[in-house]
């Protein structure tokens, strides 16, 4: 049903613009036939890589998957300016506010039309691919009225979403790796979607290799995302503890003697297996408070409950801040946090806009980032 929704809505979309777009190529034009072939091959594209990813893995499918999901980002532009032309041509039915030479020569208005589209959106594609091909480091010093038990303060570097698959490939991998090894931390946690929804990609790439790079004194730990849940949280699991990182499952583990870690499963673990993940009080039921308390939980919903049970730090991602304008109000409107930090209570929050991109490698709106944070705890405080 969900597929079928989505295929649906996605087809639906094509229309519309491909129905506004051949409006603007004559009739009689041998430019057509070229154009319905040229939009329709493209516009399979991505349906046709999601079904092939998995199943046969080679060049040609990365070749589907690059071309359907760049092509996703100009469908989403063409959509708001056609939706826009077509919003302004019904006020100019009511309200005649458009000048007439627009409609002396109509046809040859809409090619200028079409032309400027093709144009303004190539150079937004662009502008947000370059931009999701530079992530920076993001750096906090965050204080945790706690005692460290021996430590003055932990460093943790952080990434989330970071969708290694066909598009997030070994060279991007290891770029996410300098950047977190560049922090010098203490600790490196992932904060869910490591993987993208194939595993295939990743084993054919052995991007794995790459993560064994991670260094951080304590160790490198991750949770699940809904990506990980959607290509099969069982063996993405796996490949990820063997290649170098300890997963969290809605578990939490006394660190050295010195603090608390928990991770929690995705909550669409319930969507995709029928099994719901464990409730946070359960989570943290045999954790001594007095620790500090350092949570993942990768989609940012109900904040205000680890406040409550007196979480130090909670790390999550999943938003991307909508990753394409205007997606960011859509995600700001949906989350109490869809990007950055916040305080509630005693507890510290930090989402991700991650590092990765999902769908099209295009981000416009924000950065990917590597978050650094630097605790301080209060060591003055004299633990009960």
């Amino acid at each position: 049903m969900f597929v079928t929704i989505v295929v649906t809505i996605y087809s639906l979309l094509n229309y519309y613009i491909f129905i506004r777009a051949i409006q603007a190529i004559p009739s009689g034009s041998s430019l057509r036939i070229w154009f319905i072939l040229g939009f329709w091959l493209v516009a399979i594209s991505f349906v046709a890589a999601r079904f092939m990813e998995r199943a046969y893995p080679c060049h040609f499918t990365e070749a589907l998957t690059w071309t359907g999901n760049i092509w996703l980002a100009f469908l989403l532009f063409f959509f708001l300016i056609a939706l826009l032309l077509d919003i302004t041509r019904l006020l100019n039915h009511f309200f005649h506010f458009l000048p007439a030479f627009i409609y002396a020569d109509y046809v040859r208005t809409k090619q200028v039309i079409l032309l400027a589209a093709v144009a303004y959106t190539t150079i937004m594609v662009v502008t947000g691919y370059i931009n999701a091909r530079n992530p920076r480091i993001k750096e906090l010093t965050l204080k945790v009225d706690k005692p460290g038990h021996g430590l003055k303060s932990l460093t943790i570097a952080m990434a989330s979403d970071i969708h290694l698959g066909t598009i997030i490939r070994k060279a991007k991998a290891r770029e996410l790796v300098r950047m977190l090894n560049s922090a010098k931390p203490d600790l490196i946690l992932l904060a869910g979607d490591v993987v993208d929804e194939d595993l295939a990609p990743v084993i054919k790439d052995n991007i794995g290799e790459a993560l064994c790079e991670l260094k951080a004194g304590i160790g490198v730990y991750a949770i699940t995302g809904n990506h990980e849940y959607i290509g099969g949280a069982g063996p993405a699991v796996e490949y990820l503890e063997k290649h170098c990182i300890r997963m969290l499952r809605d578990t939490a583990i006394l660190v050295n003697g010195q603090f608390y870690l928990a991770g929690r499963d995705d909550r669409d673990k319930l969507r995709f297996t029928g099994k719901p993940r464990k409730e946070l009080n359960e989570v943290l039921k045999d954790v001594d408070h007095s620790y500090p308390i350092i949570l993942m939980d990768h989609q940012p919903f109900k904040l205000s409950a680890a406040a409550d049970l007196g979480v130090d730090l909670q790390l999550s991602g999943h938003t991307h801040h909508g990753q394409i304008w205007p997606f960011n109000y859509i995600t700001s409107a949906i989350y109490e946090l869809s990007w950055g930090y916040k305080k509630i209570k005693n507890t510290h929050f930090y989402v991700s806009c991650g590092f990765g991109t999902w769908g099209p490698p295009v981000r416009l709106g924000n950065r990917p980032e590597v978050v650094v944070i630097h605790l301080i705890f209060n060591n003055d405080q004299i633990a009960p």
